[in-house]
């Protein structure tokens, strides 16, 4: 740890961007007396003078490609110092319900710190000073986190890959070989943990496949969660050698994260259900086989030129649901299915729930699962399920 907080001593610094990482990254250098050159910059690639710097921290959320030596991160560093005891979680969906799950069992089966750190949470540098030679770290991982990494931790996992986030990568190779640093730069005694709809490519690590749902009755909706949950029980029992009965008990115990086909509200014999995490349309469709007698369906949001194929087609044979589509994605799927009875569209999130109280009969369902970004209408996913959940009442 300290060699890796003594090579940025005396050395020029750039924190490019200014958002929470950023910040916590300047607070990581400021505690650990490292405040000589240090400058911040939230502007464009082309305003970086890089002979000015020795390293650059790029904050995930900036889109570059092609960046030099210098260009460094807080998850790099991280690892670099942590590396081999960390469990690094990504995935197009499932990442922050498994990395909890995981972490809700290993802290009860394992007689060291354990802490959940990375995109689900807290920035990983804010707890650098706690972590011990035996802690664990569960470390949920975004592919921006991963973008540009050179270094992976000792276990890595990659539960699926779907298409998103083609606004920032342009291209599902672009999106997949971000992920693929979470186990690329592994060595031969690491572990790669791996969903079966995952492509395939060159990692070192002892590669275990991941394939069928965990036969147990869970807390959390759905099949999807019941192959999370199968994640957890290998890591935690091969890598970790915890107890098969205690480790199935805390996965029957979980009860799950908010916005994650989470019960909101039960108000006139009308179940309500905030999925809002759902942002492409596997995980609409998902929803829909899980939830009990779902009858009403909140779609739409940021286009990000997704394609809606597979949705459009699930919206045709399921006639039992009506799709009440919304926001601009929402104008695109109606645009597209319009000849069938069960779809309608309107223009806003509260307009939707108030055609869903309409429409949803007693004993039915309706469920918020977009599949589709909350950006341009909503602070996050979080703020989306708290006004759906307000709407309902």
């Amino acid at each position: 740890m300290a060699n890796v907080i003594d090579k940025f001593k005396d050395k020029r610094i750039l924190i490019w961007g200014y958002g929470r990482e950023g910040k916590s990254t300047e607070q990581f250098f400021l505690r650990n007396g490292i405040t000589k050159y240090i400058e911040v910059y939230e502007g464009a690639r082309e305003g970086i003078d890089e002979s000015r710097f020795d390293y650059i921290f790029k904050s995930p959320g900036i889109a570059a490609w092609d960046l030099s030596e210098k260009f460094t991160s807080q998850t790099e560093v991280f690892l670099e110092a942590f590396g081999d005891r960390v469990i690094g979680i990504t995935g197009t969906k499932g990442k922050s319900t498994t990395s909890t799950m995981l972490y809700t069992v290993l802290k009860q089966c394992l007689p060291v710190d354990v802490f959940l750190l990375g995109n689900i949470g807290e920035p990983c540098l804010n707890y650098f000073e706690e972590i011990k030679d035996d802690s664990v770290v569960v470390f949920e991982m975004s592919c921006h986190q991963l973008a540009h990494n050179k270094i992976s931790p000792h276990v890595a996992v990659f539960l699926n890959l779907f298409e998103e986030h083609l606004d920032y990568y342009q291209t599902m190779d672009k999106y997949f070989e971000a992920k693929t640093n979470v186990a690329r730069h592994q060595k031969e005694d690491d572990y790669y943990f791996v969903g079966a709809n995952v492509w395939d490519f060159d990692s070192k690590g002892k590669k275990i496949m991941v394939s069928e749902p965990l036969d147990l009755e869970l807390k959390v909706l759905g099949e999807h969660n019941k192959l999370n949950a199968a994640f957890v029980k290998e890591i935690a029992t091969t890598v970790y050698n915890c107890d098969e009965t205690s480790v199935c008990n805390g996965i029957m115990n979980f009860t799950g994260l908010p916005h994650r086909l989470e019960l909101a509200v039960e108000k006139d014999g009308v179940r309500f259900y905030d999925d809002s995490i759902s942002t492409i349309p596997e995980a609409t469709i998902k929803a829909v086989e899980s939830i009990p007698n779902v009858k009403t369906v909140l779609v739409g949001g940021m286009d990000r030129n997704i394609d809606y194929t597979i949705l459009e087609k699930f919206i045709a044979d399921r006639k039992d649901v009506i799709f009440i589509c919304m926001y601009e994605s929402g104008q695109r799927i109606y645009d597209r299915v319009s000849r069938c009875e069960n779809v309608l569209y309107v223009a806003t999130l509260q307009a939707a729930v108030e055609e869903a109280k309409k429409l949803t009969p007693l004993g039915g369902a309706c469920v918020l699962s977009p599949a589709a970004a909350s950006y341009g209408y909503f602070e996050n996913f979080e703020d989306r399920g708290n006004k759906f959940k307000a709407f309902c009442q």
